[in-house]
């Protein structure tokens, strides 16, 4: 089998592990010491989470979406499927080599969509941008980590605390969505939403095809 060739590599603040980018063939992988964050093979849940979070806004005029965590561009592509011509995406990613990336290495894996007009990088800590804009947006999409519990640096957890929930709550316009992914379930989460004021709903999805791995999505409505 090919051997994975490494792209690129960064330091994350708060981490002792560099993030890394490799390529074997037409697949791409970003990993942390032994931890692979992102494949390229396994995108289904990342698509489900923005088809899911954004499915009532394709025919909403002006709709502003807040996705937390860039990625390899998959959940910004599925995102700019679901709303109109006059929406602005907003997507907040902490690290610049995940942008760089996806401006030259992964740029075509998802039809090279920060090339979209509706689109607007943040580079920086979406809990600020959140906080920042009260309601401010009509769907807040998160898949900054591996889910409730921050792998790739502990400040994530913010997100998911009681305050960060709640600051989500006040970021949505009426009726917003508030979307999460995760790699596994979490009970306590849900329940932490629900106090939080959501209505939640817990989705189970494929990473991939119809035998990957199930992953977990939650969504939170405020009515």
């Amino acid at each position: 089998m090919k051997p994975w060739e490494l792209l690129d590599s960064s330091e994350v603040a708060g981490k002792a592990e560099a993030m890394k980018l490799y390529q074997r063939g037409d697949v791409f992988s970003i990993k942390t010491g032994y931890s692979e964050l992102m494949n390229s093979r396994m995108h289904g849940s990342e698509d489900a989470l923005a088809e899911l979070g954004c499915k009532k806004l394709k025919k909403q005029t002006q709709a502003r979406v807040l996705i937390g965590g860039l990625g390899m561009g998959f959940t910004l592509t599925e995102c700019l499927k679901h709303v109109a011509n006059d929406a602005e995406v907003v997507v907040a990613e902490l690290v610049p080599a995940v942008i760089k990336w996806n401006k030259t290495h992964l740029s075509a894996l998802a039809g090279h969509p920060l090339k979209d007009k509706r689109v607007n990088v943040y580079e920086g800590d979406v809990g600020k941008l959140i906080r920042a804009e009260k309601g401010g947006f009509d769907a807040i999409l998160l898949d900054v980590d591996n889910g409730p519990e921050g792998l790739t640096r502990k400040e994530n957890d913010a997100l998911y605390s009681p305050s960060g929930l709640k600051a989500a709550l006040a970021g949505l316009r009426p009726h917003g969505v508030f979307g999460v992914w995760s790699s596994f379930p979490d009970p306590r989460f849900s329940k932490r939403m629900q106090r939080a004021g959501f209505k939640v709903e817990e989705i189970r999805v494929r990473a991939h095809g119809k035998r990957g791995s199930k992953h977990m999505i939650w969504l939170g409505s405020t009515g």
